[in-house]
């Protein structure tokens, strides 16, 4: 035996205003929508039909609660659509003919009425059909579920539908004159009909002159003039530009404005949008690319689907086409300002340089016009890759902070300009130079590459330098890490710890063996006896006064002391995470430089034993 499902309006009504709708406030929106909609299908019958919409607010003088009248000159309803549409959950009078002539109307779910429920227990239906036999219906429906339907005593002279609700006493806010004002401003500002305020203080028209991107203006000028204007007064916000938006998916049409700060690069930006001049959201997110975060818009769509709330738009095809379409001229906007007002550009890559990169990645066109004007930070200091490949033929570029880091003082100080690609979206583009740009050569630097531009030793010096070089070679051994002797700049600093990728990646397997667990530490095994590349090395610097100094000293033990505490400051000074047993090194080191210090005994290279190098330097 079958059964029909129980449905409890209370309960629908409850899901309506907590989980459904955003404010008890859209209720003046649904009876707007539920207006306009008649409205059009009247249009339909009669092409001639102007339509108005009119709300009348009616205060009690005994402090009882306000009723509100809301009328429409619409197509009406006969007796059997009463049936149909007023009391049947998610029939829509629309839905025949929403595949064929989707543009027409608004509502689409036949839920949008319920949302009176959410601010009085009983609503009063008048309606009078253009397609009936003349008759004037009423029905009364109540929060319980329980409707009536019979002939009005009081017929109406011309086909329409007034709805009556009294206010329930704890939602009495949302029928005041300033509030009712205000939602029939803000939600149906941009309708073509005319929506009229009456209360007993006379009446007031509250509908604006339409979207003021269709108006017609003197000169371009006036027309962005009016726009930033019009983006203040929607927004609160002073914007730098103002882009026309046009997609013939979905019918959509409106003005993008351009922020003026950089939002986070993960924030998605809140839209007002329309839906065939009702407003259907302030905080719409799926309208734009996501690569469009630096722009605020406002729209109209007459073709994209509502979503059952109509506080937003429903993912499709529609509205994936229509996105695509924004994006294009987003793109047309910027690809113009790199053409005819390169300055204007730099100034919005200031502001928005992440936006900029998105796109320029996503599109090769786009690519080639602004990739040249694009900061870059580099060993030399900032600059655009313009003034970059002016003075160096070659694009060098690390892709990591540390690997940056690494090498940008001694880099920058040998006149080696190196491209910090570790922000994001710079590898990425820097990789794709050669493939837009033909002429482009482009290198990922590392600091195993550093030391081919240090200045060679001569003869002398190579010989005065061999015992401590032949010390340095026995006390990094166990650390997998060569070393050499060179001159280079700046001379403060004493060492360079160098490693290709293949060693940065054995340092870091090697640290997490240390501390995994047996099973995690074979397979870590495995890898590193995979991983081949050349040993690390550590380059010291003949510049600098210590190595110098260091060179001469007698004691083979303190320059074992001291090699190896280069060895690690050198480490840290490259941001590199010390292992196990650098760490015994660092700690052995400190405290052998203390005794010897506290046994007074500087290991010649003290006072007594600096001041002149070995034979062969100067």
């Amino acid at each position: 035996m079958d059964h029909r499902f129980q449905v409890s309006l209370r309960g629908v009504i409850d899901l309506l205003s907590h989980h459904l709708y955003s404010s008890p406030g859209v209720y003046v929106r649904e009876l707007l929508q539920n207006a306009t909609d008649a409205i059009r299908a009247r249009q339909l019958l009669e092409p001639g039909h102007v339509g108005t919409v009119r709300l009348e607010l009616m205060e009690k003088q005994d402090g009882s609660p306000p009723t509100l009248l809301f009328t429409d000159d619409g197509v009406g309803l006969t007796e059997e659509e009463i049936h149909r549409f007023l009391a049947t959950i998610g029939e829509s009078s629309k839905r025949e003919a929403l595949e064929t002539r989707r543009n027409d109307f608004i509502g689409q779910f036949g839920i949008g009425l319920l949302s009176c429920f959410m601010v009085c227990d009983e609503l009063l239906v008048v309606t009078r059909s253009a397609r009936g036999d003349g008759r004037t219906l009423e029905w009364r429906g109540r929060h319980d579920g329980t409707y009536a339907v019979r002939e009005s005593e009081h017929p109406l002279a011309q086909p329409g539908t007034q709805v009556f609700l009294v206010a329930r006493q704890d939602m009495t806010e949302w029928f005041t004159l300033k509030r009712l004002r205000n939602l029939a401003s803000h939600y149906g500002g941009l309708l073509p009909f005319p929506i009229q305020l009456t209360t007993d203080q006379g009446s007031q028209r509250l509908d604006t002159d339409g979207a003021p991107w269709r108006r017609e203006y003197e000169s371009a000028a006036e027309r962005r003039k009016a726009l930033l204007a019009y983006g203040r007064s929607l927004f609160d916000m002073d914007f730098i530009d103002c882009i026309p938006l046009r997609s013939t998916a979905g019918d959509v049409d409106g003005v993008a404005f351009v922020l003026p700060a950089s939002p986070h690069f993960n924030a998605r930006q809140k839209h007002r949008v329309y839906l065939k001049h009702m407003l259907l959201s302030e905080s719409a997110e799926n309208l734009l690319p996501d690569w469009a975060f630096f722009v605020k818009c406002v729209v109209n769509a007459n073709a994209l689907r509502p979503t059952a709330s109509r506080e937003s738009f429903y993912e499709d095809e529609s509205l994936a086409a229509a996105r695509e379409a924004l994006g294009q001229g987003l793109r047309a906007y910027l690809m113009e300002l790199a053409r005819e007002d390169p300055r204007a550009l730099q100034r919005l890559i200031a502001l928005h340089g992440l936006s900029v990169k998105a796109l320029a990645l996503d599109d090769d066109d786009f690519y080639r016009l602004v990739i040249h004007w694009l900061p870059f930070e580099t060993s030399l200091g900032m600059m655009t890759l313009s003034d970059y490949r002016r003075a160096h033929p070659v694009v060098r570029y690390t892709s990591t902070m540390d690997g940056f880091r690494q090498i940008a003082q001694v880099a920058g100080a040998q006149g080696l300009c190196i491209i910090n690609a570790a922000y994001t979206h710079d590898t990425a583009l820097l990789e794709k130079l050669p493939h837009v740009v033909p002429d482009a050569q482009v290198e990922l630097f590392s600091s195993a590459d550093l030391p081919q531009s240090f200045e060679e030793l001569t003869l002398d010096e190579r010989e005065a330098t061999f015992p401590l070089l032949r010390m340095a070679e026995r006390v990094l051994a166990p650390f997998r890490c060569g070393a050499v002797v060179k001159k280079f700049f700046p001379a403060e600093v004493p060492t360079l710890y160098s490693s290709d990728a293949e060693g940065a990646f054995r340092r870091d397997a090697e640290r997490a063996r240390e501390e995994s667990d047996d099973l995690y530490a074979g397979v870590l095994d495995g890898l590193m006896a995979a991983a081949d590349g050349e040993p690390a090395q550590l380059c010291f610097n003949l510049h600098n006064p210590v190595v110098r100094r260091l060179a001469a000293v007698a004691d083979r033990d303190m320059m074992k002391l001291s090699v190896e505490m280069l060895y690690v400051q050198a480490l840290l000074l490259g941001h590199h995470p010390l292992n196990a047993q650098e760490m015994v090194l660092l700690n052995q080191g400190l405290l052998g430089l203390i005794s010897a210090q506290l046994g007074g005994d500087a290991g010649n290279g003290g006072e007594g034993s600096g001041g002149a190098g070995p034979r062969g330097l100067h």
